[in-house]
Parts: C-alpha cells; structure tokens; sequence
C-alpha cells in the first residue's frame, strides 16, 4: 500500500465492494465493474468482501465461503485488478492467514479484543478497527494503545454508528472529530450507520435512503476515508440487502462526493 494512505489531504479512499463473498465469479464480476467506475474519478478504491459473516442474525444465514477459499478470492482480486483488499477477521488465529490482505478489519462488536488487536497489529498490515456501538469515541484511545503496545502503527479507525434503543443506531458526528483528535485517520462506514439490527427478525434491517447525507456530512468534518457496501442487485444480496448500496446508486454518489471532499481538503 502506499506510503502516504489515508493521510490529510490525499485523495478520497472508498472501501466498497460485496458485503460477504457470494462466490469468485461474482466477485470479480463486483471488482471488476467498481475498477471500470473507479478509473475516471480521482479517489482510491479498496475493495471489501467478507469471507466470514461470523456475527449473522441466524445461524441460517449466509456466511460465506471460509477463510481458505475467500482469501483465495481476494487474492485473485487484488492480483487481477492491481487494487488493495480488506475483509474482517474474528479470531487471532485467522491474522497470520489474512496478512495477504491489504487492510484487516476489526469488527465493532470485537474492538475491544486484546489478543484479536494483538494479532492484527503484529502483522504489519493496516488495521482498522471500527468503534464498537457500545462504545463512546473518547473510549477508543485505549483501543488504539492495545494496538500500539503490539508495535501496530498502521491504524485507521471507522465510525460506524452508536446503539440508541433497540433495533437502531445513531450518528454522533461528535465522534468523528474526537476521534480525529487521537491523530489517526478516520474512515466513516455509511453503510452500517444506517443498519436497524435485528429489525428484521432473523436479519437486521436497514435505511440506505440516509446513507447520501451522512456521507456528506462525514466528508465536510474530513475524513480520509468512506466504508459503503455495493452490490450489483440489492435484493439478491446475501447479507444486508437493506443497507448495501447498488451500483447506479453508489456512481451516483460519488460523483456528488468527490467536489465537496476536494473543497474541505482545500
């Protein structure tokens, strides 16, 4: 990854891509169609699928291909296409593995994890970890000194929405700038701050008609980076059909983005 990633005044970074892997062909088909959007914008993609949905509603829910094979795909991915990768890890155990990936990401319920922090960060690769929803935003200070005292200094740390209640999550945008004023960049996971959790039954529902507004007011407090998951037809999507954001919309999105994060980088 380059040396100057996520840095203050560089170019918009975006992670998009599946929420989960539904199988190679259909991601390669995803990365392959966000490379061609990509190319005419002047931002940087990273592209994100999940090999394990380990924290689904249900136990009949999709997960995923696995470790192994997912990883695999990623690879396949990043090889085919020259651009970065991330997905989540749940256990330490899986680090060692996933330091293929450009980018490891900690899941918001596992953000306080020691030993998962640990792993991530003896890798060398960037960690970013996304603030738990149970969490305040001052309290990720010592999230990132777990991370620092296992030599990790590649850090970016994602907003992604506080529990309010049941089924619903709010954004504080308050969080954003506390978390700027710990010197790390920040990423903003619009998709997952409009997620209703649970709300669904045996799957968590969602309000992806907010996701445009929140993304802009992200991008007027300055963060390096955005987190939307797209996908080629919503409805058919195996995980977070309510919240992942189609292709036509997410084109559609950043070209209403990119002059607005141009200004507030000026």
């Amino acid at each position: 990854m380059p040396s100057d990633l996520f840095k203050k005044g560089s170019v918009l970074h975006v992670i998009t891509g599946p929420c989960v892997i539904e199988d190679e062909e259909h991601t390669l088909r995803c990365a392959e169609s966000l490379v061609r959007m990509f190319a005419k914008w002047p931002c940087k993609l990273i592209f994100k699928a999940s090999y394990d949905k380990a924290n689904r509603s249900s136990h009949r829910s999709y997960r995923g291909p696995g470790i192994d094979q997912g990883l695999a795909i990623l690879e396949k991915v990043r090889s085919t296409f020259a651009i970065p990768v991330t997905a989540d890890i749940h256990h330490p155990e899986e680090a060692e593995k996933a330091a293929l990936l450009d980018i490891i990401q900690i899941p918001a319920f596992l953000c306080r994890q020691t030993d998962l922090l640990a792993a991530a960060a003896k890798t060398g690769r960037w960690v970013n970890i996304k603030k738990g929803q149970f969490l305040s935003p001052w309290e990720m200070q010592h999230v990132v000194e777990k991370v620092r005292n296992a030599g990790g200094e590649k850090i970016l740390l994602t907003e992604r929405g506080t529990m309010y209640g049941y089924n619903n999550l709010v954004s504080d945008m308050r969080a954003i700038v506390i978390m700027q004023s710990l010197g790390l960049p920040v990423c903003f996971d619009a998709s997952h701050s409009v997620q209703l959790p649970g709300a669904a039954g045996s799957s968590s529902g969602g309000e992806r008609q907010f996701i445009p507004a929140l993304s802009r007011s992200a991008i007027a407090l300055g963060v390096q980076a955005l987190f939307i998951e797209s996908h080629p037809n919503p409805a058919q999507a195996l995980s977070d059909q309510n919240t992942v954001y189609s292709f036509e919309d997410l084109e559609v999105l950043i070209e209403e983005l990119l002059p607005l994060y141009e200004l507030c980088q000026a």
